[in-house]
């Protein structure tokens, strides 16, 4: 006990200390009542300059210190809402976007919010032309012609594209976290060499978000402070510190010690170990990733379409989800996760090795047949792909494993070099066209493409009728029409496509029981603080 007592002292002193400015020392104490201490794996994170920042743990960041000109609503998830701007409109020839700047907004500088800012912000994205830049070049802006088709006057910033696309797409694709108004003054104020200030936002905030950014260790911590008078209501809790912690064990320590708050990195295992306690709940709700099984239509038997069907009805789907993935994943057979427009959750496919057998009889392939699956080094898929070993062989398929790194994997991948591959994706941004494009569009099947970021290419897929049916469905200016749209794409693709579609990823949330009002974000969006209450 005395041990214990002393451990959180310790701790107490950490937290003051990096509070402070200084770095962290031991394990925390129990959390002060105005902050959020939340642990995950952070260290993926290249960026947090909102206009380069890809990864997850970035645009968390990023969700909480800027805001866009259309935002998503954290308690309706997909829900477009009114952002930095008040309203917005789409002119007839399709084309022509104007968006109208809410009033008296004002950076964490002091600095008001102008639509100049935000004609800039949204140029200085294709200006850079970091990874996510492509969110906003595919409506045709390149850096010669940005100045010309995103322009500001008076209170209005106007935004043309080069077609009529669906303005659901236009608008859910400025949601993104590439989408962040940035203070110009201040950014540019921090320009070195023509970065436009990139190197001093890596490491800095200049957004109008609930919280600013005081402290930032990569790999390590950072610290988020709340502003007054933010436009969607001043955050409940006054900072929220972020600790690298990627260990499931450690997370699960600190959690029922009470020195953290919030876990997002607890694992199936320490869940089931924590059930009981009392002061600890877990939260479930569906993330964006899929998990997949892909044929190189280079070879001719994956080619095939009844060898195809024949693997989709081998695959314990329910087996693999109630015992090793048991909340970790759930069922799902479409190419959009569940809560995109246009998402289906029909599951057609469950384990029948009879219907299997007999569509490989009917396919004319030599049986046994033999072939390699890549997958990558990691516990939950290496499970995976010895349940598909085993039942596939039951079938009358001889799968050999090739497990290995996934840089490895994954340059294989690109390569076109596999023959089957166990993959997951998540969408880029949230719009049904992020994954529809990926895993449909293939323009140019040679091995001299340059759509090697396509999942279709990489698995030399013709995806036919499907590739004129997706790229009518970005254009559908109607909703409803376009969501109907998708539906047909996908029972199509899943039916007859190179991929066989597995699962969706759950997000588990571990947190005391006294915090409420967390929202991951679910498939759409990214983490809100500003919004959690203990």
């Amino acid at each position: 006990m005395k041990f214990d007592l002393t451990l959180r002292r310790a701790g107490a002193l950490a937290l003051a200390s990096f509070l402070a400015g200084t770095a962290p020392a031991a394990l925390m104490a129990q959390t002060p009542a105005d902050t959020l201490v939340i642990a995950d794996a952070i260290d993926d994170i290249v960026s947090i300059d909102p206009h380069e920042a890809f990864e997850f743990s970035g645009t968390d960041l990023i969700n909480n210190t800027y805001d866009t000109l259309v935002e998503l609503d954290p308690t309706k998830p997909g829900e477009l809402v009114p952002g930095l701007a008040e309203s917005w409109d789409v002119a007839e020839d399709g084309v022509t976007y104007t968006f109208k700047m809410r009033p008296g907004v004002t950076f964490a500088s002091g600095n008001p919010v102008r639509a100049e800012d935000a004609a800039f912000s949204l140029q200085r994205v294709v200006k850079l032309n970091k990874t996510p830049a492509f969110i906003l070049t595919q409506f045709g802006f390149t850096p010669e012609n940005v100045e010309e088709m995103i322009t500001f006057d008076g209170d209005t910033v106007t935004f043309k594209t080069d077609q009529p696309y669906a303005p659901s797409f236009v608008y859910n694709c400025l949601t993104a976290a590439v989408g962040a108004i940035v203070d110009k003054e201040t950014v540019m104020a921090n320009e070195a060499n023509g970065d436009m200030g990139n190197e001093w936002l890596k490491s800095n905030t200049a957004g109008t978000g609930a919280y600013v950014l005081r402290s930032y260790k990569p790999s390590d911590s950072y610290i988020l402070e709340a502003r007054e008078g933010y436009w969607r209501g001043d955050a409940k809790l006054k900072r929220v510190f972020m600790r690298h912690i990627p260990e499931g064990a450690t997370n699960r320590l600190l959690l029922e010690r009470g020195d953290i708050d919030i876990s997002r990195e607890v694992t199936s295992v320490d869940i089931e170990g924590m059930e009981g306690n009392a002061d600890i709940r877990v939260d479930t709700d569906l993330a964006g990733y899929i998990y997949y099984i892909s044929a190189n239509q280079k070879n001719e038997a994956l080619a095939n379409p009844k060898v195809l069907e024949a693997m989709r009805w081998a695959i314990d789907y329910q087996g693999m989800t109630e015992s090793f993935l048991k909340g970790e994943q759930t069922v799902h057979q479409a190419f959009l996760p569940r809560g995109y427009l246009g998402s289906i959750e029909e599951t057609p496919y469950s384990l029948d090795i009879e219907k299997a057998k007999a569509l490989l009889a009917e396919s004319g392939v030599d049986l046994p047949l033999n072939i390699k699956m890549s997958v990558r080094n990691s516990q939950n898929r290496t499970d995976m792909a010895q349940s598909v070993q085993n039942t596939f062989a039951q079938a009358g398929i001889n799968l050999t494993l090739s497990i290995g790194e996934g840089a490895e994997v994954l340059g294989e991948y690109r390569a076109r070099q596999h023959d089957l591959t166990l993959q997951s994706w998540g969408p880029d941004y949230p719009d049904p066209h992020t994954n529809a494009s990926t895993f449909v569009i293939n323009g140019d099947n040679s091995d001299e493409s340059q759509l090697t970021g396509s999942l279709a290419w990489r698995n030399a897929y013709d995806p036919g009728e499907l590739m004129t049916m997706t790229e009518a469905a970005v254009m559908e200016r109607d909703t409803d029409t376009r969501r109907a749209m998708y539906e047909d794409i996908q029972r199509k693709h899943r039916d007859t496509s190179a991929f066989i579609m597995m699962f969706q990823e759950n997000n588990r949330t571990a947190m005391r029981t006294n915090v409420s009002n967390f929202y991951t974000g679910g498939t759409v969006d990214s983490v809100t603080y500003w919004l959690v209450e203990k």
